[in-house]
């Protein structure tokens, strides 16, 4: 039912007030998780944290769909995972010392399109080439061809899904059974090997984790799996690891397991060679960081502890009061009333919709600030029409990208569409507490501000900004690029105790006894590899992320609409496979598992 602005505000903060008064703040989750805007100021999920805070907090949510387990493992094995992502090797440096590229997941062009915060230089293109003018070899390890394209010489290693730690293992085993690993940098930068070497070679569980094991596993031929790790050792060698294989049971081993087989082969630190965690995730790895911080709106504080790791909302709907493990500790799942989401859309990116549904239907009250008439907003009890990026100014800045640039907007507001800031800013003054949330500031008095405490920080790294007049009459400024290449943990090469890592040991942690602590059974102290269950379905569904798109944003866009097959999504698959089932290129097919159903455009794709 349609009702006027004042109306609604007054549904949203009665509620808000009610929730608060009967159940307690935590009571309200603070959704938004999403990409709805590169602006700095308009960032919806800023936004409504810093309103909530005002209010007196909310459940948060912690990680990343993207990169969750391992923003969880990192500070245990290597260090911080953005501390390890700013300094990852620069693509110069790659290019002038890189001789063997080993790509888990590939190195997809489609992905590294974005970043958050906006993306001006499209890096990955030009650093394939240029690599590949330098006579880099390149290995695409992965089910996708497609996932590495434009380097001159790259293999293809179309291993089974999921089963990429076998292969780093049975690569290590070789490292170790042939005596190629580096046993000097083992001692002076690593604790554990000791332990990991007897998993590996089969000495704790009686089976050594040889080429021919890892064979049956990976349907990847034991003799070049001898021949790559050979190649490995006597080549300076990169091993990329992509965002993806984490995001699967037991994804914390495809990682750990990278940072381990780079240990043995001795390269950490030195220009070209270690390991890479998401090179052509995004369009930042490898691009460098800019040496300050770029316009920020302030959230505060939240007095809220409670929160839940971010792929969990479901599990917290249904189960209030439930327990959770959470990287060693004991939580327990809050019991929520009310959900405020803004700038993002949940149906898109959670897993197990079905099940989504039921959880969704949990809470009294959801409000969601929507553009389009989305899952999301269907399932809702309140939404609010705010702006697209087209019709508000802001600031683009990424910590990753040289560019800062002025985003004016391009359209006025359509309809009765209110920017997210608007919103809140009239609930805050129906809540009593305006003044401390827009202190007393309009949209571009809050740019001005934003930027110049940007400005700031940059002069105290010796770079002078224009002042903001300038600035936004210019449209954007270039950041001067660093002088110097990166090369991820080259201080703690050149001096571990000077530079130790923020490990417990300060070194990199083959075995850990922390993680070995918390008495995980699908974690243990070393990465391991977990047979999978027997298969019930033929097929391996990869979903990976679309060309014509981010996420789901501007799906309704032509490029993407002309990407669909009869309305329908399109669904690569085999040509063989496609001929077995006797399905002809731009077929509508039912998709199917144990979770649910979709329809799909058939697209078969001769290999």
């Amino acid at each position: 039912m349609e009702v006027d602005w004042e109306t609604a505000l007054d549904l949203v903060a009665a509620e808000l007030q009610r929730v608060r008064r009967d159940y307690g703040n935590r009571a309200i989750f603070g959704g938004s998780y999403g990409w709805s805007s590169a602006g700095r100021f308009h960032h919806a999920q800023s936004q409504l944290h810093r309103f909530l805070n005002g209010f007196g907090g909310y459940v948060s949510s912690r990680d990343s769909y993207s990169l969750g387990a391992g923003r969880v493992l990192m500070p245990h094995i290597a260090g911080d995972m953005d501390w390890l992502l700013a300094q990852h090797t620069s693509w110069d440096n790659l290019a002038e010392h890189c001789q063997l590229f080993v790509a888990f997941g590939g190195l997809p062009l489609k992905n590294a399109q974005v970043s958050p915060g906006g993306a001006s230089d499209h890096l990955l293109r030009e650093a394939i080439g240029k690599l590949s003018r330098a006579g880099v070899r390149f290995v695409n390890v992965g089910p996708l061809r497609s996932d590495l394209e434009g380097a001159t010489d790259c293999e293809w290693w179309p291993l089974r899904p999921g089963s990429d730690t076998a292969l780093m293992l049975a690569l290590a085993y070789v490292l170790v059974d042939e005596g190629l690993q580096d046993e000097a940098f083992l001692a002076r930068y690593t604790v554990g090997f000791e332990r990991f070497r007897d998993y590996l070679l089969g000495h704790s569980d009686g089976q050594p984790k040889d080429p021919h094991w890892a064979s049956a596993r990976t349907d990847i031929p034991a003799p070049r799996i001898v021949e790559l790790a050979r190649r490995m050792a006597a080549s300076r060698t990169m091993i990329n690891v992509a965002y993806a294989l984490q995001r699967a049971v037991h994804g914390e081993q495809p990682f750990w397991m990278t940072v381990t087989l780079a240990a043995l082969l001795g390269q950490i630190g030195l220009p070209g060679g270690g390991f890479g965690l998401g090179y052509g995730a995004m369009n930042n790895t490898g691009s460098g960081r800019k040496p300050f911080s770029g316009p920020r709106l302030d959230q505060g504080s939240n007095p809220v502890r409670d929160f839940i790791p971010v792929a969990r909302i479901a599990d917290m709907l249904l189960q209030p009061g439930a327990p959770f493990d959470y990287d060693g500790q004991r939580h327990h799942y809050p019991d929520i009333r009310l959900v405020y989401w803004a700038g993002g859309n949940a149906f898109h990116h959670h897993q197990d919709l079905n099940r989504f549904v039921r959880a969704w239907q949990r809470p009294q009250t959801i409000v969601v600030h929507e553009q389009y008439w989305t899952a999301q907003a269907k399932y809702a009890d309140i939404v609010l029409p705010a702006t697209t990026v087209l019709e508000r100014d802001d600031i683009g800045s990424a910590s990753s990208d040289r560019f800062m640039v002025a985003m004016k907007r391009a359209i006025a507001p359509v309809g009765e569409a209110r920017h997210d800031y608007r919103i809140f800013l009239d609930l805050a003054r129906r809540l009593g507490f305006a003044e401390a949330f827009g202190e007393g500031r309009d949209e571009m008095d809050w740019l001005r501000h934003t930027y110049e405490g940007s400005r700031q920080r940059a002069r105290e790294q010796g770079i002078e900004l224009p002042d903001f007049d300038d600035f936004w009459a210019e449209g954007c400024f270039e950041v001067p690029r660093p002088a110097e290449q990166t090369v991820l943990l080259k201080a703690f090469r050149d001096d571990p105790h000077a530079h130790p890592l923020g490990t417990p040991s300060g070194r990199l942690e083959l075995y850990s006894e922390r993680i070995a602590g918390f008495g995980y059974a699908d974690c243990p102290g070393h990465p391991v590899w977990f047979e999978p269950p027997a298969p019930r379905y033929p097929l391996h569904l990869i979903s990976n992320q679309p060309k014509t798109r981010l996420h789901s944003q501007y799906d309704h866009g032509a490029y993407s609409r002309a990407s669909k097959i009869r309305e329908r999504e399109p669904l690569m698959l085999n040509s063989q496979d496609a001929a077995a089932r006797g399905i002809a290129d731009g077929d509508v097919v039912r998709v199917f598992n144990a979770h649910g159903a979709l329809l799909a455009g058939a697209r078969a794709i001769a290999l």
